[in-house]
């Protein structure tokens, strides 16, 4: 069985410096964060910040949302100009309220036309691949994720991803993976499933479930960004193996050090009072080290808090039991 996985765009999560961990680390293909149309075409620092790449992250899908029709095709035609990504997503998806009242992300999936506008618009102006994440729609029956879907193969999108989740649940509950097989089913072009994959098994029980071409992972990659080439493992030699506490010790420095070196150690430190306490999650001690990441104030210190996590989690005589 062969199928691709990526990683699903995070807003606040898929920066530059968390892309190159995770391309590292072997996923193939890396989202952006959300980047405003708006933002973009009024010429933000900060929206065309997360727009910065390296060869290392590449092929980097950027994605971007908005709901007018021009706009989306302005901002997809400079993002194409300056050779920002290597392909281009439209969000279907968000359902936080700044963003729905603006009529972008998931209520573009209440507004068919508009939708079929959009895409054409964007579709007209660029030449990059264009694909769409949406969710299942506003109710749990699938079928606006089921119109939204064809319209975007009608209007020449490449490629649709598909979490099985509505609107109004978030993250909340569970993914209904009936919804990614019926979406397969009716499209022609490929289809990646996103929901609930923890582990690389369920990686490939998705693949056979639904039919889908590929999987997105998201949360799940956040304190585990090996699961891509463990799935990629279990695809190809039906085997893989969980990373070793050296390999997760190795990758909170690493994310350590990214972010202090991009953002500057004030931002990129506080940015780890959250971020490495996932790394932690399933091994003896992470309540502690989680308390303790909370007044850090300096990269050194951080360090100091991650051997310490290492030196009593080796010492323990615990069965260390790693993020899945």
């Amino acid at each position: 069985m062969n199928g691709v996985s990526a990683m699903a765009p995070l807003a606040g999560i898929t920066n530059l410096p968390f892309r190159l961990i995770v391309k590292q680390c072997g996923c193939p293909l890396v989202y952006t964060e959300m980047v405003s149309a708006k933002g973009l075409l009024y010429n933000s620092k900060k929206t065309f910040a997360l727009l910065d790449s390296r060869k290392k992250d590449r092929p980097l899908n950027v994605q971007i949302f908005g709901s007018d029709p021009g706009d989306m095709a302005d901002a997809a035609a400079i993002i194409q100009e300056k050779g920002c990504g290597d392909i281009i997503d439209i969000n279907f998806g968000c359902s936080v309220k700044k963003v729905l009242k603006t009529g972008a992300g998931a209520a573009l999936m209440q507004a068919p036309d508009r939708a079929a506008a959009l895409l054409k618009a964007v579709r007209q102006r660029i030449t990059l691949p264009l694909t769409i994440k949406i969710r299942s729609g506003w109710d749990c029956s699938g079928n606006q994720a089921a119109v939204i879907a064809q319209i975007a193969q009608d209007c020449g999108v490449d490629a649709v991803a598909v979490h099985p989740r509505t609107a109004q649940q978030g993250f909340r509950g569970k993914a209904d993976w009936t919804i990614i097989k019926r979406i397969k089913q009716k499209l022609s072009i490929p289809v990646l499933g996103n929901g609930d994959i923890v582990t690389p098994e369920l990686g490939v029980d998705m693949m056979k479930q639904t039919g889908c071409d590929g999987v997105m992972i998201g949360r799940a990659a956040m304190g585990n960004p090996f699961i891509f080439s463990a799935l990629e493992n279990l695809l190809n030699h039906n085997t893989w193996s969980k990373p070793s506490l050296e390999d997760i010790v190795s990758v909170m420095k690493t994310l350590l050090s990214a972010h202090v070196t991009y953002f500057g150690e004030k931002a990129g430190v506080k940015m780890m009072r959250s971020r490495l306490t996932w790394f932690a999650k399933g091994y003896p001690g992470a309540k502690d080290f989680r308390k303790n990441l909370t007044g850090i104030e300096s990269c050194a210190h951080a360090l100091d808090i991650i051997n310490e996590f290492k030196e009593n989690t080796q010492a323990g005589a615990l069965v260390c039991s790693p993020p899945k």
